[in-house]
């Protein structure tokens, strides 16, 4: 299925008036070219923190809880934990539609329950509850729809309206985490749906250590990313665009074309922001759906290349951008950006200190052009901004327990005006508002 531009930005909540007039890589580029690295800006200025002591904000911008872990759902169960990725959808009446996922393992305190016959597997905890929001950004209802899963992580949203929703885990019937199935799949939550939706794992998509997607919305093809160490960076191509139960083929990036796994090209290392790499393609995965955990090392074979921990990635503009929690020097961060129409891949940000930014998780493409990242580091986390030529700020302050918990899950309600977006460790999603455009 194609869609246009505007569309694709209607559906995900940014506006095609709010998207970059130029490519954010032309002023990096242009810096990178005199021997500057990855700058900082004051952003919205300095952080105050809020009168429930929780969060840092800058002055102008006003947040609130919209829902938090243990708080009754409609269907009668507690919110359950460890909330995780998450992604906004326009509803009817002007509401806002938020898919979340929880990152709950086999021995969770908490978990997503739904009805016997809906889970994929009784004795998994994970899976994602829908929230829907009013204009005045209050909580209407949530309800549990998608259960039996295993530490659902960072997911995508499609064009589509729907949620797919990511299994960080590869648990198998024999593992000592008492898993009755084979983990390691996405699943699909219609943004519309009313209560609990049958859990169908998507296995032409792969079985690995699922992070996040993004969907090309000119061609359907989803990119995926995987948390490992070693892990690749994967595109579907679907058998038909928009049906991804359907099939496809799974493929993952190769850099420089030369099979074998001595030459599978570590990105985490040796390269500094403003690189390019254009001798780019793609190999077949030839076993996406194996019993053992080896999709990466199908891929290393055949000469693709190794990214430190693929994490949260969105889609903007015509671009990807993807996180990769552990590269860099230092292991501090970096951001790559992906160009479908010219097979392009570049470094975007590359963390120059702890201060400026610490193990880049989710991510968002903000409605005005700056990319909004979660960390999920060392206290106290972040969310910080990053401008379209490459500078960072600091957005938002974990202030709850000295910062400890990750953020998660940011993403812009469809009128572009509210930030949405989790703390993982006490469960609480936040709507936060202000002068978005004001910022340095």
């Amino acid at each position: 299925m194609t869609l246009s531009r505007r569309k694709f930005f209607t559906l995900a909540g940014a506006s095609a008036a709010g998207t970059l007039a130029a490519s954010p890589l032309e002023g990096l580029l242009a810096r990178a070219a005199f021997g500057q690295t990855t700058l900082t800006t004051t952003g919205y200025g300095p952080l105050f923190i809020g009168s429930d002591g929780l969060l840092a904000v800058p002055n102008g911008f006003q947040y609130r809880i919209i829902s938090r872990r243990g708080d009754r759902m409609i269907d009668g169960n507690p919110v359950p934990g460890n909330h995780d990725g998450m992604a906004a959808f326009p509803g009817p009446r002007g509401t806002t539609i938020l898919v979340c996922n929880h990152e709950l393992s086999n021995t969770s305190g908490t978990k997503v329950i739904v009805p016997q016959g809906f889970e994929y597997d009784s004795a998994s905890r994970g899976g994602t509850t829908n929230l829907v929001i009013d204009s005045n950004r209050q909580l209407i209802k949530q309800f549990a729809s998608l259960g039996g899963t295993i530490r659902n992580c960072a997911g995508g949203r499609t064009p589509w309206g729907s949620w797919i929703t990511c299994e960080e885990n590869v648990s198998t019937p024999t593992s000592t985490d008492g898993s009755t199935k084979f983990h390691g799949y996405n699943f699909e939550v219609p943004a519309s749906a009313t209560g609990p939706v049958q859990a169908v794992p998507l296995k032409a998509m792969g079985r690995f250590n699922h992070e996040a997607i993004a969907v090309d919305p000119a061609t359907g093809i989803v990119y995926q990313t995987e948390d490992s160490g070693s892990g690749l960076f994967y595109r579907f191509i679907p058998n038909v665009p928009g049906k991804l139960a359907l099939g496809g083929k799974l493929q993952a990036l190769r850099i420089g074309g030369t099979p074998g796994s001595a030459n599978s090209v570590n990105t985490a290392t040796g390269f500094n922001t403003g690189q390019t790499w254009t001798n780019i393609d793609w190999v077949d995965i030839p076993e996406p759906d194996p019993t053992t955990d080896n999709v990466r090392v199908q891929g290393r074979e055949l000469g693709a290349a190794r990214f430190a921990r693929g994490e949260g990635i969105w889609y903007g503009n015509g671009e990807l951008y993807f996180c990769c929690t552990s590269g860099g020097p230092g292991n501090l961060g970096q951001v790559f950006r992906y160009v479908p129409a010219t097979n392009t891949l570049q470094l975007f940000v590359q963390s120059p200190g702890a201060s400026d930014l610490r193990a880049p998780d989710n991510i968002c493409v903000a409605p005005f052009g700056d990319l909004i990242i979660c960390e999920d580091g060392d206290a106290p986390n972040f969310l910080r901004g990053v401008t379209p030529d490459g500078k960072l700020y600091n957005l938002v302050r974990n202030n709850f327990e000295g910062g400890a918990s990750e953020f998660a899950g940011a993403c812009f309600s469809p009128d572009g005006q509210t930030l949405f977006f989790n703390m993982q460790g006490p469960g609480i999603t936040f709507a936060m508002w202000g002068p978005w455009r004001s910022r340095v």
